[in-house]
């Protein structure tokens, strides 16, 4: 596993460790169970996971939440830690730090700013940047439903244009709040938002993400 990718996996499960399986999380109505039941189903049931995007086989997915949900915490956090199987996709170190690194950083945020100790996590400037490149490379995707324009910039100046459309609206902030904010989490990321009042309340209430 690379590098970002294998310490966002295990500050995740650290994460979900310490919270508890009950404990409520930033994504709708999954307690820290669910979320775990999440992670070890995209690696580990292929077959199921595509049920995350298609929506034939959305049986299939549910039925392995069950099934994985049910599991004791304990057994799901030491999946997540272990890593995918060496038969999954997920195991090619390529497609980990791709794959990975951006949905371990967002869901372990899910899990820390949830809580009600929570406080800011500052990312080292290399990570920074790979969340960035990342970022540049999916914002017209978890832009796609933005009902104004959309352009992100980061303190140095960088722009990405994740929408195009009129008004336009800026959202400014460090890469990993940016990341958050294009992933759904607009009211948990720490940014500036530059618009007309009507276009940024209807950006911040939009449903972003893949």
């Amino acid at each position: 596993m690379s590098t970002h990718a294998k310490r966002e996996r295990l500050l995740l499960a650290d994460l979900l460790e310490a919270a508890g399986p009950e404990a409520p999380t930033l994504c709708d109505g999954w307690t820290c169970r669910v979320l775990a039941a999440h992670l070890v189903v995209r690696e580990r049931r292929p077959d199921a996971a595509g049920g995350l995007l298609l929506n034939v086989l959305k049986g299939r997915l549910d039925k392995a939440m069950e099934e994985y949900t049910a599991k004791p915490y304990e057994e799901l956090i030491q999946l997540i830690r272990t890593g995918p199987p060496k038969m999954s996709v997920y195991s090619l170190k390529q497609i980990d730090e791709a794959a990975n690194a951006v949905e371990f950083y967002v869901h372990a945020e899910d899990v820390r700013r949830a809580q009600p100790d929570w406080s800011p996590r500052e990312l080292d400037p290399v990570f920074s940047d790979a969340l960035w490149s990342r970022l540049e490379k999916l914002a017209r995707l978890t832009g796609r439903r933005a009902p104004v324009g959309l352009v992100l910039r980061r303190p140095n100046g960088q722009t990405a244009v994740a929408h195009k459309g009129t008004p336009v609206v800026t959202v400014s902030g460090e890469p990993g709040e940016l990341t958050l904010f294009c992933f759904g989490r607009q009211e948990a990321a720490d940014v500036s938002l530059e618009g007309e009042k009507a276009a940024v309340a209807r950006l911040t209430a939009a449903k972003l993400g893949i």
